[in-house]
């Protein structure tokens, strides 16, 4: 163990009795043990150095324990420190040669051998600490979900979002304090959840059914503009899926949408993977205010909204790996700065409704290169009394990648 200074122990709710012998004496030998109130009390027994009750904000304990560098520190934490854990927050900042990791089983791993539910089928999602509507990409029928809560009130508030959602005839099944001698196992439906008395260390199991009309959020770009909120300023359904072609996401890229609008392509970008991230730049604030409504419906609240007028409203953001311009992009200095923002490598995809709007787009490609793209869309609909197709705006598109 020479070099290892920092030890990083997973505890259950059985305490001292779910330790091996390495991991006990980790924890007896360190001259500093850090972790929550109810960890330390587990261990209390054997420790023999100073104790450390996890401070708020959190930031400030990580700091205190890379301050301890070069002592014997071991960090004590639920379960599986690398699944949602401390263990990958310090683990950013120390070196893994430096690390001793003794994990435990997770409270996910507890929870589908309790249910017999084969993980690997199962979405796991951490909302402790995070906002709930992360959830509702998930809602599909008969998905299950494993979702690990704040506190005593998370079931509560899962089962009002999956009303409120219209899959309130979902099962949700509260799995309380696992592994330890209060563990209790307890499922009511959703649109009649009434548990009370619910241990804080608590993790929901979802059995997910929707009702007709549930908001079922589908796995490809392009959702049906009613599920927006918007005032007429949205790329359309059909347009906001070849748009997010163009974009091509890729994992733990940052998309900036300039004149968001409504959200929409931010929003589908994110969709698109978990580690993506956009910015929503908006100067109506109104508007602002509606994409981030939108946001949290559809499950990416982290979706961050700017609300300020392009270029100005850019300067300080991170450098991103892809642009889309939906508005704004006559007005003086955005498409320049746009693309003196972009990595390079870099994708910009910009569309045009209006002939002033073409013409900057048109001279860009004169200058830059890229692909233009007619993109012309036409609906059925009545005509009389038959039926006849209705054309929506055409759309030119430019795409350009940074080289």
């Amino acid at each position: 163990m020479t070099g290892r200074w920092l030890s990083i122990i997973g505890i259950g709710e059985d305490g001292l009795d779910g330790l091996s012998l390495t991991a006990r004496a980790a924890i007896a030998e360190a001259e500093i043990v850090f972790g929550g109130e109810r960890h330390l009390a587990l261990v209390a027994p054997i420790v023999s150095g100073d104790t450390h009750v996890w401070q708020t904000p959190f930031s400030a304990s990580i700091d205190a324990v890379l301050a301890a560098q070069g002592r014997k520190v071991c960090v004590l934490a639920s379960g599986d420190p690398f699944y949602f854990g401390v263990g990958a927050t310090l683990s950013r900042q120390v070196d893994p040669a430096q690390m001793q990791v003794i994990p435990q089983p997770s409270a996910f791993s507890l929870a589908a051998g309790r249910l017999g539910w084969p993980i690997q089928e199962v979405a796991c999602i951490s909302l402790h600490g995070r906002p709930i509507d992360l959830i509702r990409p998930h809602l599909h029928p008969a998905a299950r979900i494993l979702a690990l809560t704040s506190d005593e009130h998370g079931p509560g508030a899962l089962a009002a979002l999956l009303v409120e959602a219209g899959f309130g005839r979902s099962i949700i099944t509260v799995l309380e304090a696992l592994g330890g001698p209060s563990e209790s196992v307890r499922s009511q439906m959703a649109d009649g959840f009434m548990l009370t008395g619910i241990n804080p260390l608590n993790i929901c199991a979802i059995t997910v059914a929707p009702l007709p009309g549930a908001r079922i959020l589908a796995l490809t770009p392009g959702h049906d503009d009613a599920l927006y909120e918007h005032d007429g300023q949205i790329t359309k359904c059909d347009i906001r899926a070849m748009t997010l072609g163009a974009l091509a996401p890729r994992r733990h890229e940052v998309l900036w949408d300039i004149g968001a609008g409504s959200g929409s392509i931010g929003i589908e970008w994110m969709l698109a993977d978990p580690s993506l991230h956009a910015v929503a730049i908006e100067s109506d604030p109104e508007r602002a205010a509606r994409i981030a409504r939108n946001a949290r419906k559809f499950g990416v609240p982290e979706l961050r909204v700017v609300n300020g007028l392009a270029p100005l409203a850019m300067a300080g953001l991170a450098p991103p790996h892809a642009i889309f311009v939906g508005g704004g992009g006559t007005d003086p200095g955005v498409m320049q700065a746009a693309i003196e923002a972009l990595r390079p490598a870099g994708r910009l995809v910009a569309n045009a409704v209006t002939l002033e709007m073409e013409q900057v787009l048109l001279a860009l490609h004169a200058q830059h290169g890229g692909e233009l793209v007619r993109l012309s869309v036409a609906h059925a609909a009545p005509l009389g009394g038959v039926t006849g197709w209705r054309p929506a705006m055409p759309i030119t598109q430019w795409r350009w990648s940074k080289p």
